[in-house]
Parts: C-alpha cells; sequence; structure tokens
C-alpha cells in the first residue's frame, strides 16, 4: 500500500465520476461547474494519453454551442427512429435490440454487491453507460478509501469486483459503443468524449490484467 499513488487514485475515480455526467444530456451546467477543466486536471494526473482529449473536449463544448450538441445527443443517444450509439450494456453484448436483458440482470447484482443504488429518479436502465461509469467512480473511491485506513481486505474484496465488473461488463461493451460514438457523431465533442471514455476505461482494464 505504501507504494501507491493516492492523488492518481483520487484522479481516476474523479474522471470516471465526469465521464457519466457527459453522458447526460448536455447543459449549461457543464461549463458552469467546471466539468471541463476538473477533467483535465485529473487526466494530467492519470495518464498523459488521455490529456489531448480532455484539452480538445472543454474547447469543442464552448466552440460547438449547447443547441448543437443537443441534437448530435439525441441522435445519438436518444433517437426517436434510428438510434446511432445505444447507451446500453445488453445491447452490445447481447444484439441490438436488447435492453434489459441477462446481462443487465447480471450487472445488476454486483451493484447490489457493491451496495451501489441508483436514484428513484433515474429513468433510464441500470446498464446506461453513465450508471456503469457511476459504479467504476464508486469502486475506485472504495479503493482508495481501503487504502487510506490500511483495511487489506476491504482493499481486495473491492479490487476483485472492479475486475469482474470490467472484464465481465463495461469492459466488453466500451469498444463497440464508443466506435460508433465517434463514427456516427457530427460535433467533435462527442468524439473526444467516446475517445477519452475508451481510453480511460481501457486502462482500468489493462491495470487490472497486469497486477
Amino acid at each position: 500500500m505504501q507504494d501507491y499513488d493516492l492523488a492518481r487514485g483520487i484522479a481516476r475515480e474523479n474522471l470516471s465520476r465526469l465521464l457519466a455526467a457527459c453522458y447526460y444530456e448536455p447543459g449549461p451546467e457543464f461549463a458552469e461547474e467546471n466539468v471541463f477543466a476538473s477533467m483535465l486536471d485529473a487526466t494530467m494526473r492519470v495518464h498523459p494519453q488521455l490529456v489531448p482529449y480532455a484539452t480538445r473536449l472543454g474547447a469543442d463544448f464552448a466552440a460547438e454551442g449547447q443547441d448543437t450538441l443537443l441534437l448530435d445527443y439525441a441522435r445519438l443517444f436518444l433517437g426517436p427512429n434510428h438510434i446511432i450509439a445505444k447507451p446500453y450494456g445488453s445491447v452490445w453484448l447481447e444484439g441490438q435490440n436488447t435492453v434489459m436483458g441477462d446481462s443487465t440482470m447480471a450487472v445488476l447484482k454486483l451493484y447490489e454487491e457493491g451496495d451501489f443504488e441508483m436514484s428513484e429518479d433515474f429513468r433510464e436502465v441500470p446498464d446506461h453507460v453513465a450508471v456503469e461509469l457511476e459504479f467504476l467512480y464508486l469502486l475506485i473511491y472504495r479503493e482508495n478509501e481501503a487504502r487510506r485506513s490500511g483495511d487489506a481486505e476491504a482493499l481486495q474484496s473491492k479490487a476483485a469486483l472492479r475486475t469482474r465488473f470490467l472484464n465481465q461488463h463495461l469492459g466488453r461493451w466500451i469498444g463497440p459503443f464508443t466506435g460508433a460514438v465517434i463514427a456516427g457523431a457530427q460535433s467533435s465533442y462527442y468524439r473526444q468524449l467516446a475517445e477519452l471514455t475508451v481510453g480511460f476505461v481501457n486502462m482500468e482494464a489493462g491495470q487490472i490484467r497486469a497486477s
């Protein structure tokens, strides 16, 4: 535990939380709450390869404007006719018309194991990309807490759950999902968001496999 870079660990949890926020409808609060400046700071601590995407993300949000981004958000993730990049794990793990499938039930069990509860006001399905990124944030946060307290048993448990979650769920479908976003987005903002997301999740999965 002594060799662990806690500042980087905190940056990892922050980056996961901020990425999750960016998969909700874009609004002025993104800029008002300094989401992009915080994300840039986090990427600088997590890995230099992620920094260019975070840099362009904030610039593109300002340049392209909320109305343009709302249109692209709807095209990519909502429809109503053809949804370019359905933001649900079950779609990519089980088939293009599958929602609330077996994989959704499996990820719900992991949420329960991790004491992760979604807000009653949340109207999306449990394997929405924003929810899975929020769960990843929670797991990294709890690992950091275990390291701070020196609780080796809790650290091992949370790290194992994170491994299973990435290997069985988010790490398996984030590639094709973000690939669809990159191919289908009309705005540079969503292309940069997808690149940053897949880069971060792949780094998390790679870190686990190497440990």
